[in-house]
């Protein structure tokens, strides 16, 4: 979970891109399924990348088609090895997202990326964050301390993609 805006506030940078791309090799050298909201942006990238290095990358479209997902949500699908498109909208998208995910890792972030926290958060998921790419990402711990609840989620904050996807992975698998 994290930026699928191309633009960001500057553009996608050489670090954050190398990060998302790191990310997305991890994922795959865990043998995981990667699960995305089939979108651009750093998402675009870390699935781009797992799915290049042999991961299985599913994406959920808030879209009711293809059609609909590449017209009107202006979505890609090159990135991903099967679409299920959900025809929930971009906030109906995230809970089927989310709740289908056994880990919920976040890069960056804004609004979305919130939106996607809180039901992770509230489904107490293993919820790694990439420290040092920004936005909801770097928030964690202030709205933690601001918003927390007992819930069961568990936190994992790393600034190396694959340290963070391997201590996500051992927190699910043992």
């Amino acid at each position: 979970m994290g930026s699928a805006d191309d633009a960001l506030p500057h553009g996608i940078s050489k670090d954050l891109r190398e990060k998302a791309e790191q990310t997305g090799a991890a994922i795959a050298k865990h043998n995981a399924i990667l699960l995305t909201g089939a979108t651009t942006g750093l998402i675009y990238v870390v699935g781009l990348r797992a799915r290049q290095a042999g991961a299985l990358h599913i994406g959920i479209s808030p879209a009711s088609n293809e059609r609909e997902h590449e017209k009107e949500f202006k979505l890609p699908t090159d990135a991903c090895d099967a679409i299920i498109y959900s025809g929930f909208g971009l906030k109906g998208r995230n809970v089927v997202l989310v709740r289908s995910c056994d880990i919920v890792i976040f890069i960056a972030g804004a609004m979305g990326s919130l939106n996607e926290f809180t039901i992770a958060y509230d489904e107490g998921k293993v919820i790694g964050c990439l420290n040092g790419t920004g936005g909801v990402a770097d928030e964690m711990d202030y709205l933690l301390k601001k918003f927390s609840k007992d819930t069961g989620a568990q936190i994992v904050n790393d600034s190396d993609p694959a340290a963070l996807v391997k201590n996500c992975l051992t927190l699910v698998t043992g």
